[in-house]
This record gives C-alpha cells, structure tokens and sequence, in this order.
C-alpha cells in the first residue's frame, strides 16, 4: 500500500432548488391564491474520520468532490428535496485546513469524528409563504488541504539500519520491508503490539532520521511530525555501531533533531533502547554510554528476540 500523507482538493456544497412560483384557481375563487413551494436545501461537505482507513491515497488521486443540489419545488406547496451530503471519509489523524488562509478547520483525531467543511446553499423560497420568490442560495466553495499525522501508542524513533522495522515485526503481526541499507522504511508502518491478559496498542515504525531532519532533510519534517503525535517514543540505538557511527554521536543528534522541531518532544515520554546486543562491540559502547550520560537503558537484540519482554512491560507502564 502506498502511504500517502499530504494532498488537496476541491469541494463544493450544492446549490438550493429553485422556490415555485404558482397560483391555485378554481371556478369558485375570485382571486387566485399563491401556492408556490420552498425549494430544498443544498447537501453538506462532510469529512468523518474512519479507523479502517491508513491513508489519503484515494485523494490523491481524485481531487474535486461536490454535494447534491437541493430539488426544485412545485406547485401545491409541495417543497423540493434535501440535496444529499458528499461524506468523505479520512483517517484519524487527519488534520484539515482551509488552503487559502491555512486557517484549522477540524483535527480528526477519534473514529466517527465529523466536520462540515463546505455548507449547502438554502434552498429558494416559493410564493405560498411570502407572496414573492426568492431565489435560492449557492453552497459552498472551498480548497481543502489534507495533512496526516498517524496516532499511535508507541513511536521508534532511531538512525537507519537502527533495527526498528526488525522490533516491530518481532512484536506485532506486521511484516515490515528489512534490508540493510538506509531508509528501508520510506513510510511509517503501524503495527498492534497483542496480549491476552494486557491491553493492545498501536507502535509506529517510523522512517530513520539523519542530521537536518528538522529543516527537512531525508525524510526530514514529514517524519517528525508523525512522531509528534505519539505517547511514547522508543528511542532506538544501534549499539554495536555497525554502520560505522558512534552510538553516543548517534543519541545526541536524535535528541537534537526531536528538540529542534518541536518543543513537545522535552515533554513527552522517552524510552531508551540499546538494540543489537548479540554483536560486537555493542556491550564496551553501552558501558560507555552509561557512564556520559547517566540515563536508564534498555539492552536487546531484536533480531535474536532478547529482552523484548522487559522492554514490552516498560512500554505498557509508560502507556499507563
């Protein structure tokens, strides 16, 4: 599935029905009696946010959307139909913003939120009610920009070739793309972390960081900012130093790179994660880093499936 989280398009309300214009004679009036009805209101835009949906790829795609028009009235004060509303749904996490003035109009955040973005047009009124008709209102025109930020439990947050698509395909049913080579992972991937007697949450694998990332660089922002709407970071470390970086220089840059782009990061929860253990000379570094920076670790190998159930039961106390 491509991921696609940034697009805009145009939507467009419909229009009121027209009101009518008629009058009622029988052979037993003198003068005949307005009997013109209200045209009907035009539908809604309306974005719902929908837990089964991971991405804004239909949007790309296809970019003008338009209610239905409110139906003409008829004579006999008969009124013209609601115009039926264009729903459209999105992921949660969708942020939506009017493109012109990059004013928020709505961020989708919980299953079965809804925001109308385009109003309908009134619909026109007929003459049985005010004598004279009055034409019917336009809906609204609008560009609508589209921006997603995944919600997860969990973030990995690391170098490349950090190991964070191997622990998340070790602790939840996602088979992730692994290969040694950088930014394997173009996208964020979610995945449910399962237990039969402990609660699920969702862990994000995100795309590696290098330094910029916060002016944009690589991946860059469009990284950061799923992260910023996780609970938890993980924090992973490539403690071997297997492609030829310093694991210290590596933390320090990640931690650099968090605090630069936002400042909710120094709030949020942190765990430290010290991952290919199995391989030289992982243990000398992370004696090394925990005598510079004073800070709980934990040491695991994903891919040899060690000290993964230590590091699940920290995650489940940070989520509570």
């Amino acid at each position: 599935m491509v991921f696609v989280d940034e697009t805009r398009i145009f939507v467009k309300a419909g229009g009121g029905g027209k009101g009518c214009e008629s009058f009622y004679r029988d052979k037993y009036m003198r003068y005949p009696v307005p009997d013109g009805g209200d045209g009907g209101d035009g539908g809604d835009v309306i974005f719902v946010a929908d837990k089964r949906i991971h991405t804004l790829l239909d949007y790309r795609y296809k970019q003008h959307y338009e209610a239905e028009r409110g139906g003409h009235a008829s004579s006999k004060g008969k009124k013209g139909k609601t115009g039926q509303d264009c729903v459209l749904k999105v992921p949660l996490g969708t942020i939506i913003r009017d493109h012109e003035n990059q004013l928020l109009i709505k961020d989708l955040v919980k299953d079965g939120q809804t925001v109308v973005v385009a109003k309908g047009g009134d619909g026109g009124k007929g003459n049985k009610r005010r004598k004279i008709v009055i034409p019917p209102n336009p809906g609204q025109e609008k560009v609508i920009h589209l921006e997603l930020k995944i919600v997860a439990d969990v973030g990995i947050v690391g170098f490349p070739n950090a190991g964070k698509s191997t622990l998340i395909t070790k602790v939840s049913k996602v088979r992730s793309k692994i290969a040694n080579y950088p930014f394997t992972t173009r996208q964020p991937i979610l995945g449910v972390v399962q237990d039969g007697e402990e609660q699920d949450f969702v862990i994000a694998d995100l795309p590696g960081l290098i330094e910029g990332a916060h002016k944009g660089r690589g991946l860059g922002d469009r990284f950061l900012k799923h992260a910023e709407r996780t609970r938890v970071l993980l924090h992973m470390i490539d403690m071997s130093g297997s492609e030829g970086r310093d694991p210290l220089d590596d933390f320090e840059k990640i931690e650099i790179e968090l605090e630069s782009y936002s400042d909710n990061f120094l709030l949020k929860k942190k765990i430290l994660v010290a991952n290919k253990m199995d391989l030289e000379p992982a243990a000398e570094n992370l004696k090394r880093f925990k005598k510079r920076f004073k800070q709980p670790i934990l040491a695991i190998s994903a891919l040899a499936e060690e000290g993964l159930a230590p590091l699940l039961k920290k995650i489940r106390q940070s989520l509570k």
